[in-house]
């Protein structure tokens, strides 16, 4: 498996899609979800904090997304859909030089009143875990 020359970009509108990366990612996914819940069952997630900037991301996210309820359930084909896909592209991009992952994803709870499972976890934006996925467990 070759991602291409070395020092190349990745172009991820041309990127193929690897079994082993992707069976990799979802394994590490489920070791982070977890870890995340057990910390959410011992502390709000409003109280938590993941990186040095998490206020600012929250306070930027609440002033780009001013729509988004982080208390209700993400609607995620508005997320995901051509205009949403554009905001967040801005949203991360602002954090290019601050957030070493600033534009990798994450695994969210599509509704902070549930736990992690097959039909209540989304894939979206980093930056999106702390401005989200930060309400506490209900």
């Amino acid at each position: 498996m070759s991602l291409g020359p070395a020092g190349a970009t990745l172009n991820p509108e041309h990127a193929e899609n690897f079994e082993d990366m992707e069976k990799q990612f979802a394994v590490k996914c489920v070791q982070h979800m977890s870890t995340y819940w057990s910390i959410l069952e011992k502390m709000p997630g409003s109280k938590l904090r993941l990186t040095k900037i998490d206020d600012e991301i929250y306070g930027h996210f609440r002033r780009e997304f001013p729509d988004m309820d982080p208390a209700e359930t993400i609607d995620e084909d508005k997320m995901k859909g051509k205009e949403g896909k554009e905001r967040w592209r801005n949203f991360m991009m602002q954090y290019e030089k601050k957030v070493e992952d600033y534009n990798f994803g994450t695994m969210l709870r599509s509704n902070p009143k549930f736990e992690y499972g097959e039909k209540e976890t989304i894939f979206g934006p980093y930056e999106t875990g702390a401005g989200v996925d930060s309400d506490e467990i209900g």
